[in-house]
């Protein structure tokens, strides 16, 4: 944030008072409530807008008391645990004029645009497949490995291949049919690896697949009737991003310098916010994608393909939100871990 230009972090909300107690020292905080305070937070005369990270079951109670008390709000995505929820959510922000946007760092990513936009000239053809593979090692100790499909691979990493796939199509799906396999040797009360296949408008197809129990990947790839694109790592930040594309027999690769991608969504949505622009990752575009891992759900609990309602979205991203922001060195961890490490 501090690199941003044009926010400021004043406060924070957490349940461990030695974290509170040193990060606000770290970042020079006046404020640090805990979740008992909430509401006296919502009526800081300090507080303009709300970051929301918390686990997904926690999004709805959270966001909507944020949105009803006039701040604006950044939401991490999934949105929530269902289309009611997310409907409930933009009531509330449609209600009280704030601005609501979903935390889809790669929207402001140079190359994940950049795959975007060749999509769109009709440089690699009528675009036919997309296929994805995202993958992590989850520990048995991290929340994520205890709350649930709702926590588990398909929502927590299924949102970054979906809003791929429906960026560069340039499209909804239609249908969706998914596959899970439990390993009996992992923690997990869930799918730990869940393949997934969409069908969208003009009979072009998507695959991916998600896993908390294979050896880390991200990638993605679209295959068009002229060409390819592929992004590689697809998904991932702290590190330069590289974009493949072929057009028949000549080939081209780019690196991307990396970028500090939370900064970038960060100073994307401060701008929002202070010009009185709607955020175009809005509370649609965050609906969309809980919509098709709502039907995944389902898909996985009935053995059968699920058919979803024609959509149209006129909104996308585009070249015109690159935000470049220079990377920065990651702060030192403080009663936090990966998920890898519980």
């Amino acid at each position: 944030m501090a690199g941003t230009g044009n926010s400021e972090l004043v406060g924070l909300v957490t349940g461990d008072p030695e974290k509170g107690r040193v990060l606000a020292e770290r970042h020079g905080l006046a404020h640090v409530w805990p979740y008992e305070r909430y509401a006296e937070m919502l009526a800081s005369p300090d507080i303009d807008a709300v970051y929301l990270a918390l686990p997904n079951e926690m999004h709805l109670a959270y966001a909507v008391p944020a949105l009803e008390a006039g701040l604006h709000l950044l939401l991490e995505k999934p949105m929530a645990l269902s289309e009611d929820e997310c409907r409930r959510i933009e009531a509330a922000a449609a209600a009280s004029g704030s601005r609501l946007m979903i935390a889809y760092r790669l929207h402001f990513e140079p190359a994940t645009l950049e795959a975007i936009r060749v999509v769109r000239s009709g440089e690699i053809g009528d675009p036919r497949l997309f296929t994805s593979a995202f993958s992590q090692h989850v520990a048995e100790t991290n929340h994520r490995a205890r709350q649930g499909f709702w926590a588990g691979p398909v929502a927590d990493m299924g949102p970054y291949p979906i809003n791929a796939a429906r960026n560069l199509f340039g499209a909804e799906p239609t249908e969706v049919w998914a596959v899970g396999a439990m390993n009996p040797d992992m923690p997990f009360e869930f799918d730990d690896t869940v393949s997934v296949t969409m069908r969208f408008p003009g009979q072009r197809l998507a695959q991916f697949t998600v896993s908390y129990g294979a050896n880390s990947a991200s990638s993605y790839q679209l295959l068009g009737t002229k060409g390819s694109v592929q992004v590689e790592p697809g998904f991932g930040f702290g590190v330069p991003l590289r974009l493949h594309v072929t057009r028949g027999d000549a080939k081209e690769e780019r690196e991307f310098p990396e970028t500090d991608q939370f900064g970038g969504e960060l100073s994307y949505f401060s701008d929002c916010v202070i010009s009185g622009r709607q955020p175009e990752p809005d509370g649609e575009e965050g609906r969309l994608d809980v919509r098709v891992v709502a039907a995944i759900e389902r898909a996985l609990a009935t053995g059968q393909p699920q058919h979803l309602e024609p959509v149209d979205r006129t909104r996308r991203p585009g070249l015109d939100q690159v935000m470049t922001l220079s990377p920065v060195k990651p702060p030192e961890m403080f009663h936090a871990a990966a998920p890898s490490e519980g």
